[in-house]
């Protein structure tokens, strides 16, 4: 990378670079016809000032009227549990017999796929720095 970067600074050193007086004429003419832009007004607000009050108040009558509705509201009764509706309810549960999955052979091939991938990908890059320097 040193090699590159010198081949860079050599050809930036190459470089002869100059400004035509027409266009440092028109570039200082383009600056000084600016003009700095007036301050916009502040906005005035859309909403009159009563209205936070107004929303404030609507928010909680509306709590005060879920919770009275839902503390007036009986509770259902509770169903004792019976074996005889729901046979399902009280069997043993089942022993299952289970074994973990080996995968490591594919991701190991996997692995060996993209780094040969990414040594073709480098040597190629490296042809082509080569070619173009």
């Amino acid at each position: 990378m040193d090699n590159v970067a010198e081949r860079l600074r050599q050809d930036a050193r190459d470089i002869e670079v100059s400004v035509s007086s027409e266009l440092d004429d028109r570039i200082r003419a383009s600056l000084e016809s600016t003009v700095p832009e007036p301050p916009t007004p502040k906005a005035a607000p859309q909403r009159p000032p009563w209205f936070w009050w107004a929303s404030s108040l609507t928010g909680v009558a509306a709590a005060i009227i879920v919770v009275v509705i839902a503390n007036l509201q009986a509770p259902e009764p509770v169903v004792p549990a019976n074996p005889a509706a729901n046979p399902t309810a009280f069997l043993p549960p089942v022993s299952w017999k289970v074994e973990t999955a080996v995968l490591t052979s594919p991701l190991e091939q996997e692995i060996e796929d993209l780094q040969s991938d990414l040594k073709k990908a480098e040597e190629a890059l490296k042809k082509d720095i080569e070619a173009v320097f």
